[in-house]
């Protein structure tokens, strides 16, 4: 997977509506060579952060939460992102991407904790509901966001960060998604834990597991790995979703296990989707919400299936030279006792 990420990724420095070739910036091209660093390789990094926070967000929340449908976008993460975006924007009107982004944050982690304490009052509850509630929870923060943007004129200010495209993507405007390599460094050694609160308070009190600290660490890491996605490139659906489950298919559910596959595979879902954005109505571009939207659709449906199938059961190979796969058990018990 790896060797293809690397093989997409340099395709993607030369695709676009300005003809680039390697010889044509091996001949010491000026012009061209101001493009490939402005404009292709500031987008192609967004795009490896992008896919790779986006899908190592979801896979932390549907980890704490015990539930294969919880995301950032089913766990209003992304709408609450949109709404300290709408808030800088009225509050600050001269504010900077980092002044937004710091509303992000703050709006981002509030929202997910809402969520989450909501739920956890809820009394009779299934692996389908949780994710309802949270789409009806992000709905109703989209709809205030939406009321204050008309109210006060907002509206067109605010499309930018309604609907994900790296069009926009250039130096100087795409430094904030660095922040998710930190992050996800974070998550990679805090794994262990998050993988211990999974399996409930009690659990992790038994193994001297602090559960409400690491609840909140994980929980915040997925809301600020969001916000500073949503700040640069606008809203991306179905990533923090599908991914995870695809992964977690053959890999399991153990999340130090997974998460590097989930950070390449994530990395390589988005760039492929990027790439067919640019490609199918060249010269212009389709926003990479859509080719996400589309493709994660057919994706979903398939997980639906497979999961009605066998359960929560892994893909896996039998061993070299066969050729073959299995469905094999990954983990036996109930969901997260507050989910």
């Amino acid at each position: 997977m790896g060797t293809l990420l690397v093989l997409c990724s340099i395709c993607s420095l030369f695709v676009g509506v300005i003809d680039i070739t390697p010889s044509d910036l091996l001949s010491g091209d000026a012009h061209l060579w101001n493009v490939f660093l402005i404009s292709r390789l500031p987008r192609l990094l967004a795009i490896l952060c992008t896919g790779v926070g986006m899908s190592v967000a979801g896979l932390i929340m549907q980890q704490l939460c015990s539930n294969k449908f919880v995301s950032p976008t089913t766990g209003a993460t992304i709408s609450s992102a949109q709404l300290g975006i709408l808030l800088a924007l009225l509050f600050l009107p001269n504010s900077t991407l980092w002044s937004r982004a710091l509303f992000a944050f703050a709006a981002a982690i509030l929202g997910t904790w809402l969520f989450v304490w909501f739920i956890q009052r809820i009394q009779f509850k299934d692996v389908v509901m949780v994710p309802l509630v949270g789409i009806m929870f992000g709905n109703v923060i989209g709809g205030v966001t939406s009321y204050l943007a008309y109210r006060y004129e907002m509206t067109q200010a605010l499309s930018s960060w309604l609907v994900g495209h790296f069009s926009l993507v250039l130096k100087g405007r795409y430094e904030i998604v660095w922040l998710t390599v930190p992050l996800v460094l974070l998550a990679f050694a805090f794994a262990n834990h998050f993988n211990i609160v999974g399996m409930g308070r009690e659990f992790s009190s038994n193994l001297g597991v602090p559960y409400q600290a690491v609840l909140f660490l994980g929980l915040s890491i997925s809301a600020m790995i969001t916000a500073s996605i949503v700040v640069v490139v606008g809203s991306i659906s179905y990533v923090g979703l599908i991914v995870p489950n695809v992964v977690s298919m053959c890999k399991g559910d153990k999340l130090r296990g997974a998460l590097a596959d989930t950070a390449l595979f994530g990395a390589l879902f988005v760039l492929v989707c990027d790439m067919i954005g640019r490609a199918v109505l060249y010269p212009y571009e389709l926003p990479i919400e859509l080719i996400v939207g589309i493709l994660g659709s057919f994706l979903f449906i398939g997980l639906l299936f497979y999961r009605l199938k066998y359960g929560r059961k892994a893909i896996r190979f039998s061993g070299a030279g066969t050729g073959c796969c299995s469905a094999a058990p990954i983990r036996e018990g109930g969901e997260h006792p507050c989910i």
